[in-house]
This record gives structure tokens, sequence and C-alpha cells, in this order.
């Protein structure tokens, strides 16, 4: 795994040659002799030109940029950074920068298949068990589903590569999320009513309803997740290696990113009408739709090294959704009524799924703007040694 240690180095060399860009001083016989001064370290550990270019566009180069130096783009800039640098002769060549396609193991392949079979045990447990039972099947189930989803993203596509600092409050918006999408409306519904006046029982007729069916489908869809960013992946590394300039690249990867994304929701919707029809239970498909969309698109941005937005996003979501029974139960106050306003003019005329619907769905949108900005770049899919 030569290439592997090396090209980790290059990530480490580039934070310390300085982020940014330095045009060639005026006067300067050959410009790009003074560039491959500077970056010295990144072209000499670069096992291909397409890493040096992720490495220069990671520092603020463009295509623009590229101009300065006497060339039509950055890729044909590190050709020649790359040419430059003394190879050893008898050191074999490696491989390049876009990589071999990424492989399909069975290891991956069967972690992500885990929250599902966990989450349908858990389900069924609940749905078949004793009512005397339920509180422990239900603990039990949360903390087997939660380890198991731990399994499956820490290997395959949806494992987080290093580069950038953990985010631990993301994991924590997310149950938040999950676990209003399993208990919120019924909450709110009954808050809006007058209630609650019992605590939640697991099943879907009760005075405090679960809508376990759009929870199983998005842990179902862990499975193809991980087989759409795999996807994207592979797509990505392809235009990588074809691709002559930076905008060349973005505007190949920008269709590819959105086309992974339905194919996502795609694959959700058919989970949500398999596990409603199951259980007999609305699948809430808008609710449960932006909430998967949000959450891919989270686990995408944190795949690649970008993982404050998505801390910050989904901690904004998780927010607004808490806030809503909590703003009701308020207006009970004296003097506090104004307080319930904003929710009850949604709920009343839409539903309570009109809440998850609208916080999830203006986070999705604002990760999308995020992720096709950030995701259509070559150097967020540059080979830096991420796991497997």
């Amino acid at each position: 795994m030569k290439g592997v240690d090396r090209t980790g180095a290059v990530a480490a060399s580039g934070a310390s040659s300085g982020a940014t860009e330095a045009a060639p001083r005026r006067g300067t016989v050959d410009p790009v002799k003074a560039l491959l001064h500077q970056h010295r370290e990144l072209c000499e550990l670069a096992v291909d030109p397409l890493e040096i270019a992720a490495g220069l566009e990671s520092h603020g180069f463009t295509d623009r940029s590229a101009a300065r130096y006497r060339h039509r783009d950055v890729f044909s800039l590190a050709e020649e950074l790359y040419a430059r640098v003394p190879r050893d002769d008898a050191d074999p060549d490696p491989e390049p920068a876009s990589g071999p396609a990424p492989r399909i193991r069975a290891g991956w392949v069967l972690l992500t298949l885990l929250p599902g079979a966990v989450a349908s045990g858990a389900v069924a447990g609940l749905r078949l068990g004793p009512g005397t039972a339920r509180p422990l099947i239900a603990l039990g189930g949360l903390l087997a589903v939660t380890l198991a989803v731990r399994a499956a993203l820490g290997r395959g596509p949806l494992a987080a590569r290093p580069g950038a600092a953990a985010r631990p409050s993301a994991p924590v918006w997310t149950a938040c999320l999950l676990g209003y999408a399993l208990l919120g409306d019924g909450l709110l519904d009954a808050v809006v009513s007058g209630g609650p006046d019992a605590l939640p029982t697991g099943a879907p007729d009760g005075p405090w309803p679960c809508a376990t069916a759009p929870v199983l489908a998005l842990a179902l869809a862990c499975a193809p997740a991980a087989w759409c960013a795999h996807l994207l992946d592979l797509g990505a590394r392809r235009r990588l290696a074809g691709s002559r300039g930076l905008e060349d690249f973005t505007s190949g990867a920008r269709p590819l990113l959105l086309g992974v994304l339905a194919l996502y929701l795609a694959a959700l919707t058919g989970l949500l009408a398999l596990t409603g029809a199951v259980l007999h239970e609305d699948p809430a498909y808008p609710g449960a739709l932006t909430l998967g969309a949000l959450l891919f698109l989270a686990r995408l941005l944190t795949v690649h090294r970008h993982r404050h937005a998505p801390a910050v996003i989904l901690g904004a979501a998780a927010a607004a959704e808490v806030a809503a029974p909590a703003l009701v139960l308020s207006g009970r106050l004296p003097g506090c009524h104004f307080l319930a306003v904003p929710v009850t003019t949604l709920a009343d005329p839409l539903g309570a799924a009109a809440i998850p619907t609208l916080s999830c769905g203006c986070a999705a949108l604002v990760l999308l703007a995020h992720s096709l900005r950030t995701l259509t770049r070559a150097s967020a899919h540059a080979p830096l040694g991420g796991p497997e």
C-alpha cells in the first residue's frame, strides 16, 4: 500500500506549504520553477499529476490561476510540475491518483445490511411481544440498532476519511432526528389536541402512536446509501482521470451527484412503500424522504472530509423539530398563547407531518447547495488514504 502511505503524506505537506496561492513574481523567467520550489514536497510525494492538480486546487488554484504560469489549466500545470521532479528509476510505476476502481468487499456489503436486519427484529419484537416487555424491547432494540449503524458507517463507502476534525455533535443530532421521526408526529398531534395523556406504547393505534414504518425504511436504506456512495466515488474517479480541467470535472460531477441522490431517494421510496404495506402504517413519504435526503447528503459530506456544515445543519433541523411541541406546550402558560401560533398555523391545515417535512426539507436543500459546491471539486475526491 505504498501509494496510500505516500498520498497520506501529501495531505500533510499541503498544510505545511501554505494554503494561499502565490502569483509568480514580476521578472521571473521561469514561474513554474518558483511554484515547484514552493510546493516541492507536494510534488515529490505525489504519485500522479492528477494528485498534484487536486492538491493545488485545495490551495486555491483555478484554471485562471494556471494561466499566470503559462498553462491553459491546472491539470496541464500539474503535469509539468510532476515531470520536473526527479523520480527514482528503480521505483516501480505508481498507481494513478485516480486510483483503482473502489472495490466491493463482502465485509462492508454485509455491514450495510445489518442496521435493517436489527431494526426489523426490534420492530417485530415490539409488535409481537407482550405489553409489559415492550419498554425493554425498545431499549434493547435502540442500543442494537445504534451499534449496527456505527458498524455500517465504520467501513466501506460510508466510512469517514481522515483529514478533518471530528464533530461528535453530528451523531447526537442524527439520533434526535430519527427519534422525532419515530415519536415526534404522534407527540405533536397529542400536544395540539390537549395531551399527551399517556406514554407511548409502541403500537401505531395507541394514544401516542409510534411511526415505525419510516424509521425501519431508513434503517434498511443504509444498504442503498452505501451503494450510491460507491457509485459516486467510482464515477468521480473516472471523471478525474478523464478531465482536462477543473471546470470540466465540475461540470461532469454535478449531474453525477444529483443522479446518485435521485437513485437513493428512489430506493428509499420503494422501501417506504414496502414497510408501510407490511406494517399497515402510513409511510409518511414527505417527511421520511426529506429526512433521508438530509442524512444521505450529510454523510456524503462527512465521508469527503466536510464535517462542519453537516453538524450545523443537522443541529438546526433537530432544534426546529424539537421546538415545535415545546412551543405548543409553552403556549398553555397564561399570556403565552402566541407562542403556539406558528406551529398550529402549519399543523392544523397540513397535519403534524408538515413540521419535520419543512425542517428537514429546508436543511436538505442547504446541504445540497453546499454539496454541489464542495463535492464537485477534484480535491474532494483525491485519494488521501481513506479507509476502505
